[in-house]
């Protein structure tokens, strides 16, 4: 997925994003221990990778959040202001 943009993200069905995470955390485990071991001819890959695997999180995140109901959205809009008097 390399440096995918959010546009890239948004066109993807649910299931085909799920399976594009779930590809890039294994490649992202792989790396880290391939990195470990022998070390990696770009260690930048690996942070590029990681920014993917946020960018694929955050639209599954975002998909959830469209599909809330006012209930759900009224709970997590009162959970946000508690975390806020928190700090």
């Amino acid at each position: 997925m390399a440096n995918s943009n959010l546009e890239e993200l948004k066109g993807l069905a649910d299931d085909a994003l799920q399976a594009e995470l779930d590809n890039s955390e294994s490649l992202y485990r792989k790396m880290k221990f391939e990195h470990a071991i022998k070390g990696l001819s770009n260690p930048m890959e690996l942070r590029d990778l990681r920014r993917d695997i946020a960018r694929l999180n955050t639209e599954m995140r975002r998909r959830q959040v469209t599909t809330m109901g006012p209930e759900e959205l009224a709970m997590r809009s009162k959970i946000r202001a508690r975390r806020r008097r928190k700090q």
